[in-house]
């Protein structure tokens, strides 16, 4: 995997930092489990710092990127994320339009 590709953060119920694989990768974690994965699955790291691998589907449906994400590539940044509640993955307009009625 090529080292400089930078981290994306993502939310589901919980922020992670997460990059796509561009080659095969297989790792043993703190705990002495094995983890592989192919080109397109996602390296995701948790905000304790530990790493797994998510193939590709499942992580895309369950997880969405923050749009604007404080230095993605640093743990600063999603302590940041974390600290600062940015859960939304876009930001929502300040007035919503008025409803239409029909009918």
């Amino acid at each position: 995997m090529k080292v400089e590709s930078t981290w994306t953060v993502y939310r589901s119920r919980f922020v992670v930092r997460a990059r796509q694989l561009t080659e095969c990768l297989v790792f043993t974690d703190a705990l002495g489990r094995e983890h592989s994965g192919q080109p397109g699955d996602y390296l995701v790291e948790s905000l304790e710092g530990l790493r797994c691998i998510r193939p590709q589907a499942q992580f895309e449906n369950i997880y969405v990127p923050l749009q604007e994400s404080p230095n993605p590539t640093s743990r600063a940044g999603l302590n940041q994320v974390r600290m600062s509640k940015v859960l939304t993955p876009q930001t929502l307009p300040t007035r919503l339009p008025a409803p239409v009625w029909t009918g």
